[in-house]
């Protein structure tokens, strides 16, 4: 069953961070399918919409829907100098998208994704899959490119 949430985005400096957290702990628990956004001038935030499923945990080992839990997500930010210079091309390319898009550059790929991106280096889209926070939304948005940035660094 999908599900919605909406969530409100202070651009304030004081409430940044934590907006952030605690978009990034929702988004490392849900499956997102779809995201819209809309910038409120008056008040000077980002409403955000989030449809999304749950991530199950509740399955036994091995049936697909367990898959997701299984996903790769780098265990720490340790990088060698291969994955730091993949890292900073997809943080550079996330930078550029995200203003094209006029969206805040973690609802691209959060640092954690990239970091794992930069480790895992898949080499075909299914590969993305085996990411934590790729799924089928990010993949058909930005998988190509993400592939074409780790073939070319």
């Amino acid at each position: 069953m999908m599900n919605i949430k909406v969530l409100k985005v202070r651009i304030a400096d004081e409430f940044l961070l934590q907006d952030q957290k605690m978009i990034d702990d929702f988004l490392n628990n849900h499956e997102i399918i779809k995201v819209e956004t809309a910038f409120v001038h008056d008040e000077n935030f980002w409403s955000v919409v989030l449809y999304f499923n749950e991530y199950r945990t509740d399955v036994k080992k091995n049936t697909v829907k367990d898959a997701k839990a299984a996903k790769y997500s780098a265990d720490d930010d340790t990088l060698n100098s291969d994955e730091i210079e993949i890292l900073e091309a997809l943080k550079l390319w996330r930078s550029e998208k995200a203003r094209e898009q006029n969206l805040p550059s973690y609802f691209i790929a959060t640092n954690k994704e990239l970091i794992s991106v930069a480790k895992y280096k898949p080499a075909k889209i299914e590969e993305l899959l085996d990411i934590k926070g790729f799924g089928k939304h990010k993949i058909e948005n930005y998988g190509e490119e993400i592939l074409e940035i780790l073939d070319n660094v």
